[in-house]
């Protein structure tokens, strides 16, 4: 596999019975990467798979700060939420995540972003309550969207759309 190809694939995977492990890689600097991830100018360009219109509602990053992030498609609206656990740029970043859609069922999502000389490797994990969420969170079709938008995320930073 080229190095190009590499930075095309999101790998998912489930680890351990509570926790999910993606990686991919991006043809761009840590810090670039990062600011995707915090910016929120940055997120309705590339959070959320094509065909779908993100909203950042709240999006107080600092630790103990809240999240919000609407979603519009064809099927309708959804929300996702969350609080920032850590926030270490540009290297970590930990918060919770719930959808809206089934209160109470909150993961803890940490993001490293490992620098690969002017590459960046993001690995998230999410660890869960339950196995059964886990699995409910591989059956909800979260690879595929996950996958969509890092492709997007891909273009935006082709495109140099996190420059200050």
């Amino acid at each position: 596999m080229t190095d190009q190809q590499q930075t095309q694939v999101t790998t998912v995977a489930a680890q351990s019975d509570r926790e999910i492990v993606t990686e991919r890689v991006f043809d761009a600097p840590r810090e670039k990467v990062f600011q995707a991830f915090v910016d929120p100018e940055l997120i309705p360009h590339w959070w959320g798979p094509r065909g779908i219109t993100t909203t950042v509602d709240k999006m107080d990053v600092r630790e103990g700060g809240d999240w919000r992030f609407t979603c519009d498609g064809p099927d309708g609206a959804t929300a996702f939420r969350g609080t920032y656990r850590e926030i270490s740029p540009p290297e970590r970043l930990e918060q919770t995540f719930e959808w809206e859609g089934m209160p109470g069922h909150v993961l803890v999502e940490s993001a490293t972003f490992e620098d690969l000389g002017g590459r960046t490797k993001v690995t998230t994990r999410s660890l869960f309550h339950t196995t059964e969420e886990r699995d409910g969170m591989l059956a909800s079709g979260m690879e595929g969207g996950l996958s969509e938008s890092y492709e997007r995320l891909d273009e935006l930073l082709a495109a140099g759309g996190t420059e200050d």
